[in-house]
Formats: structure tokens, sequence, C-alpha cells
């Protein structure tokens, strides 16, 4: 989060799509908002977390391997999650500014396995943030504007001082391993013997563990 004097507040959270969690019944979950979005972070009910971890089990299930519900078809699920080459995580990074309510959402397709893209715009670039998400970035020197993808076209971007990126973006990092630790917890109730090997997945896969380099600003020589 970033304070400034006239009273902006920009906020960075990691978030889960929540449409593959809706009707899930492998394991108790919370209900899936109505915007559909859950953010992830150190603060997240064990029925949260539960949500996060069917939506990360769903997206990443062919349906037509295990349809049986039985006692083990959530062992059989996570299971199915250690197989694949990469995890994907539908969601991404939510930005949004406190004084003006503007909302930048994850685009489609962007996938929260991705969120250090954002790190791209240090240097000058801008990464693609998926479908929808924003109409688009625009460089100003050290600042960035971050234009929401709306109808009729916004009249208000989110002015994203590069300075702050960093930080931000370790808030991000922070909120992540939070719920990282959570998930480990989760999971040594619900797949015990998979713990180890499900939160090794998810640190690898998301991107979470290593820790967050800041490149320099500006464009490179």
């Amino acid at each position: 989060m970033a304070d400034r004097d006239n009273g902006t507040v920009l906020i960075m959270d990691a978030i889960v799509e929540t449409y593959d969690a809706v009707d899930f019944a492998l394991w108790p979950i919370a209900a899936p908002g109505a915007d559909r979005l859950l953010s992830l972070s150190d603060q997240m009910s064990p029925l949260e977390v539960g949500t996060a971890m069917a939506v990360l089990t769903s997206c990443n299930n062919d349906d037509s391997d295990d349809p049986t519900l039985d006692t083990e078809a959530g062992i059989r699920r996570i299971q199915n999650l250690l197989s694949v080459d990469l995890v994907i995580a539908p969601g991404g990074i939510l930005l949004q500014d406190t004084a003006t309510s503007v909302v930048i959402a994850p685009g489609c397709c962007f996938g929260l396995e991705n969120w250090r893209d954002w790190l791209d715009l240090m240097n000058g670039e801008e990464p693609w943030l998926g479908h929808g998400t924003a109409t688009h970035l625009e460089h100003q020197g050290t600042l960035v504007k971050v234009w929401p993808d709306t109808n009729p076209p916004a009249k208000t971007p989110i002015e994203l001082p590069l300075t702050e990126l960093p930080d931000l973006l370790q808030t991000v990092h922070d909120k992540l391993n939070g719920f990282l630790a959570l998930a480990e917890q989760w999971a040594s109730r619900y797949a015990p013997a998979l713990t180890t090997a499900l939160i090794a997945k998810l640190n690898e896969d998301l991107n979470i563990g290593t820790p967050l380099e800041n490149p320099p600003s500006g464009n490179p020589s």
C-alpha cells in the first residue's frame, strides 16, 4: 500500500477468480462473492483458503478424469494438481486507488502466476496484463497512467508512480507468502501426506518464494 500526502492510497492485491469454485463439493469452502474475486493473504479464513484451493485444483483439472465424489476424490484432485507442468491461477493483480475509487481488475488469461510481469513497467515496457484489463498503459516519465477498460471510456486513470511500484509489489509478495503459510495449514488437515509437495509446487509455479528483484527504473541504455 502506498499512501501519499494528498490522501491517495494505492493498493495492490493478489487475487484469484472464483468461477471454478461454484458448486464445488470436495472440501468445505467459502461461498464465492458476487464479484467472483478472492484476495490472497495471511488474513484469509480456513474456508477462504479452501475456496482458493478449489479454484487452483479445478482450473488445472480435466473434469473427465474423475467425476466420482467419494471420500478420496479431494486427494486425487490435489494429486492431479501436483502432476501438471505448470499451475495456472485465474486472476492476477488488482490495483485500486482509494481516492478516486478507480479499480483495475486482472484481465482474462493473464494469470496470477505472471504477477511479477508488472515489474517490466520499471524498464519502460508495457507488459501484457490480459484481455480487457485496461485500455492502455501510458508512460509519462516516472509515472504510469493505467486506464481501466470501461464503457463509456473512463475519464480518470490510476496514476502509478514508478518509485512506488516495487513497494506495492512487495506487499503482493508478502500477501502471497501469507497465503502459502495458510495453505500449508489447510493441506496438513485435508491432504497431510501431500502437504510438502503441494506447498513446494505452489511456491515454484506461482513465483512466490524467490525474493522480489527490483530492476532499475527507466529504459536500459
